[in-house]
């Protein structure tokens, strides 16, 4: 499958998407303009607006650790696990980038804290293959703060245990991925009280900056 196709033309979003991928990373530190990206993780959900059903899909998922020229320091591979031998031996990170548009596709993307995904994979996209993904994106946290306005919660462990949610293993981006998507599963009950379709739904977690919180 040609990847080119899904990193220059941009989607029909009057078609409404009925697939959006939540994603998540690994990196060499803190820093988007300049850091390492380790690990690309994403988890498809499946969305039926008219049933106002939202559901994990399991079995479509992707996961990658790109080849590192060295790797990252001791005490950030004791963060995310992801030891040397496992980055000096990961996939190039053209290929690799390459295979996660291949799988995304025409599908949003959804990430809490998304700037920062936005910026980092954006960045690799294009030193690696000289273009872009598409798709738009969506932040997590921006929903969670339009919808639990009196909640103090800035963090992705603050908000799982806010919603009561276990991340099996924090700071590996195919956990973190899984436990975002189960923070989804939590707030669609109200999400689907007041959205229709993804237009609506980029307005309500818009609706963050214009909210007073503690």
């Amino acid at each position: 499958m040609s990847w080119l196709p899904l990193l220059r033309r941009a989607p029909d979003w009057q078609a409404e998407p009925a697939r959006w991928v939540v994603v998540d990373v690994e990196t060499s530190g803190l820093d988007p303009a300049r850091d390492r990206l380790l690990a690309i993780a994403a988890v498809a959900l499946r969305v039926d607006w008219p049933r106002r059903r939202l559901a994990i899909e399991a079995k479509d998922s992707f996961e990658v650790v790109l080849r590192q020229p060295l790797p990252s320091a001791r005490d950030n591979i004791l963060l995310h696990g992801i030891g040397a031998q496992r980055q000096l031996e990961g996939v190039e990170p053209g290929r690799a980038l390459q295979a996660f548009a291949a799988y995304l596709g025409d599908a949003p993307l959804l990430a809490f804290h998304a700037a920062f995904d936005r910026k980092l994979i954006g960045r690799y996209l294009r030193a690696e293959l000289g273009r872009e993904l598409a798709s738009p994106w969506l932040d997590i946290e921006h929903l969670c703060a339009a919808l639990h306005p009196k909640q103090s919660a800035r963090s992705l462990d603050e908000w799982l245990d806010v919603m009561g949610i276990a991340c099996l293993a924090r700071h590996e981006a195919a956990a973190d991925a899984w436990a975002e998507c189960e923070l989804m599963l939590r707030l669609w009950p109200a999400v689907a009280a007041e959205c229709s379709n993804w237009r609506q739904l980029q307005r309500l977690a818009r609706h963050h900056r214009w909210i007073g919180r503690a």
